[in-house]
């Protein structure tokens, strides 16, 4: 009878979790509608400073940002049969602003005098086909499900300090038109995303079993990588991103810090038993990589070994 109890209890705990995440999703779509496209003021002081300083980085965050139309349709492959707070989530109130976010950048850096972006916006790769057709078991879609949240976090938590630091660098120019119609609006819609991964990536984890944890960890250790790279150009360009935000200065520490912020919610779910890891290294490694990317193209010869590269 106590089982039973407990199992009661434990079904009672998600249905109140799905309906506060169903409530957050509402508040999001209510409170935090597409950004207008006409609301914004691209004027600028001096387009050709904000394009060579800032240029890598709305190159790479508009194309990220128009992507989510892919985005979809590979969690509408990964997940056939998703909760419907997670579908309403990001059909109805992710994909619409971030779209936006993409707009509003790619036409901010064509005004800048840059090339405009070139999305991927159709082509799914094989291997999330494949996991999508083995996601028809309840099973796997759990553990996709919670691969999707990890991803969620890990992106949204970098956007939100991406944002924070261009919208700094942009203030410090003197473009502040921009800053405040462009990034702060942007910006301020990010941490809801991050706050809908983190409720509903607690909410799932202690209900996989054992060895779903086990996968879920392996998986995201061997494939972890920063949004919007799949090439060994965009990992340059994400390596350039960087270093114009001034989240990579060439000290190691300062990266690791970054890397710190980035999987912090994903350490505490996945890795909170490994005492004195603060961080899951594979986020840091995918970092530095990319870093190292960017230094060799402009011209930074030291071998990986000697830039502290595995």
């Amino acid at each position: 009878m106590a089982l039973v109890d407990v199992s009661v209890a434990r079904r009672g705990d998600r249905g109140r979790n799905q309906a506060k995440l169903a409530d957050h999703v509402d508040r999001l779509g209510e409170e935090h509608p597409p950004i207008p496209l006409d609301s914004v003021d691209y004027t600028m002081n001096r387009p050709d400073v904000l394009a060579e300083r800032f240029g890598p980085v709305l190159s790479y965050m508009s194309r990220v940002e128009l992507e989510v139309e892919r985005n979809v349709l590979e969690l509408n492959l990964l997940l056939p049969d998703p909760p419907e707070v997670d579908r309403h989530f990001y059909a109805d109130v992710w994909l619409p602003q971030e779209t936006h976010h993409g707009i509003i950048l790619d036409r901010l850096q064509v005004e800048a005098g840059l090339d405009a972006a070139t999305p991927n916006v159709t082509d799914v790769s094989l291997k999330l086909k494949v996991l999508g057709a083995l996601g028809r078991v309840s099973a796997v879609q759990d553990m996709s499900r919670m691969l999707y949240y990890l991803t969620g976090l890990a992106t949204e938590r970098s956007a939100v300090l991406a944002y924070n630091k261009l919208h700094a660098g942009l203030v410090e120019l003197g473009e502040r038109a921009v800053a405040a119609t462009v990034v702060a609006p942007i910006r301020r819609q990010e941490p809801g995303h991050f706050a809908y991964y983190q409720f509903a990536a607690r909410d799932l984890w202690p209900q996989l079993a054992s060895w779903q944890r086990w996968l879920v960890r392996t998986l995201r250790r061997k494939t972890f990588g920063p949004v919007g790279v799949d090439t060994k150009q965009q990992k340059v360009e994400f390596g350039h991103t960087m270093k114009a935000l001034g989240i990579n200065t060439g000290d190691e520490a300062d990266l690791r810090h970054y890397a710190t912020q980035v999987g912090r919610v994903e350490h505490e779910l996945l890795w909170a038993h490994r005492k004195g890891l603060r961080v899951p290294d594979y986020v840091f490694k995918a970092l530095r990589s990319a870093a190292g990317a960017a230094a060799d193209l402009k011209g930074d010869r030291r071998s990986a070994t000697e830039r502290g590269e595995p």
